[in-house]
């Protein structure tokens, strides 16, 4: 009996003189900022120091006692006061602590740290989550709020995504909307949430609403077939055009043998107006001389808005099958501004001379005044005198009234030189003239 209650009090002696250890928190604390701790007295350091281990040690009124002492004054008051009322579960003060903080202290990180946890224990994730996008914001490397808010981010976004799929299945559209929003207050770059809900948009007809969600995650599907072709065609439907030409362009490339595809790009550059250029026409500005099928190109790609709104009578003409203008030849011809020969010829290779380009540029002309187009003569034809073109020279006429317009020039000597070839780029310069005119 003796044995037993000398070890009994052997026992409780021993138990009586261990230290007594709280549980440590079960948050993530920081240390002060280097910045703020550089400010403090010597005797302010080591007080911030007690501070903060008796916060790391679950000590919160004992921390509570030496921020009173250490003042309000002190840029470590409202933090620590943050911290010290969230080990003792008082929340609410400890949110109005950390909020008198950020008054003067926005961009402390330990404070937004300090609110994120607090709003995560009370189980305000959304507002935990735009406070460790705070943290990030200031701390993109910070690896720990990167874990929580990842941790955070994944969960709330599968909840709202569930949620507009329920609502959707239930036929609630704007409820849905309003769910596959918040996924992207989540994950701003959710293709689900985009697609969902450019759909929704889409059966409601605001296809411009449809493009914003669809343009956001572009980027990112950008090898996906079935995104380009929901992509294209909503371009195509909210009427733009040219950039829906360019995402077929686009899905044409990973689907090269795909023949609606083909044809939707066919109808697209005829809706646009637009063809591709053959070689030939690229190698007219190099030209000494160019010939009756490149001044029809010329014409038709440079003037192509103001022709192609035009039409003309089809001309019958036997010798333009084998030339790479064939149909720049048909449009010039049939609106009357190049002729075809009494024979049904059109002679594509024949060279022009100045004289019939300026035959050819007052036809234009007369064609571009009844479009619309202001052209004003600069001085009378008639006072006009040249050395190498007799008034009764048939193209004296047109010659006089293509100078009148100062579209093409006379040479120091007042010569013309009619029966000289035009080079490539004389005319288009000539026809850049034109454009600057009537534009």
């Amino acid at each position: 009996m003796k044995k037993t209650l000398i070890t009994f009090l052997l026992f409780f002696w021993v138990w009586s003189c261990a230290t007594y250890h709280p549980p440590q928190p079960s948050f993530y604390l920081e240390s002060l900022p280097q910045t703020v701790e550089t400010e403090f007295s010597l005797d302010e350091r080591i007080a911030t120091e007690e501070i903060w281990k008796n916060i790391r040690e679950g000590k919160g009124n004992k921390a509570l006692k030496l921020l009173y002492r250490l003042g309000i004054k002190n840029p470590a008051y409202y933090v620590g006061l943050g911290y010290s009322y969230f080990l003792l579960n008082k929340y609410q003060a400890s949110e109005e602590s950390f909020k008198a903080a950020l008054e003067d202290y926005p961009d402390m990180v330990l404070i937004h740290l300090g609110l994120a946890q607090l709003y995560q224990k009370a189980g305000q994730e959304n507002l935990a989550f735009t406070e460790y996008r705070e943290v990030l914001k200031r701390k993109p490397d910070h690896s720990w709020a990167q874990q929580e808010y990842d941790a955070i981010q994944s969960k709330k976004t599968e909840e709202a995504l569930n949620e507009g799929k329920n609502f959707l299945a239930q036929g609630d559209i704007e409820r849905s909307k309003q769910s596959f929003l918040k996924t992207l207050y989540y994950s701003p770059h959710s293709p689900e949430a985009h697609l969902a809900l450019a759909e929704i948009y889409k059966a409601d007809n605001k296809f411009q609403k449809a493009l914003v969600h669809l343009e956001a995650i572009s980027s990112h599907e950008a090898k996906n077939p079935d995104f380009l072709k929901n992509y294209a065609e909503t371009l195509f439907r909210a009427e733009q055009y040219t950039k829906s030409l360019e995402v077929y362009k686009q899905l044409l490339e990973l689907q090269p043998e795909n023949q609606e595809i083909q044809s939707r790009i066919e109808s697209l550059k005829n809706k646009l107006g637009i063809f591709e250029l053959p070689n030939q026409y690229h190698t007219i500005p190099s030209k000494e001389a160019i010939s009756r099928e490149e001044i029809a190109s010329l014409l038709a790609v440079k003037f192509q808005e103001i022709i192609d709104e035009a039409k003309g009578k089809p001309r019958i003409i036997i010798d333009i099958s084998t030339s790479w203008a064939t149909k720049f030849i048909l449009k010039m011809t049939s609106l009357g501004i190049l002729e075809v020969y009494p024979n049904h010829t059109f002679q594509p290779q024949k060279i022009i001379t100045r004289a019939e380009m300026a035959e050819i540029l007052l036809r234009f002309i007369d064609f571009l005044k009844k479009k619309g187009c202001g052209l004003i003569q600069q001085f009378p034809p008639e006072r006009i005198r040249i050395s190498d073109v007799s008034s009764d020279n048939y193209y004296h006429y047109p010659i006089t009234q293509i100078l009148s317009y100062q579209i093409m020039d006379l040479s120091p000597g007042k010569a013309f030189r009619p029966d000289q070839p035009v080079s490539g780029q004389e005319v288009v310069k000539i026809l850049d003239i034109i454009l600057s005119l009537i534009k």
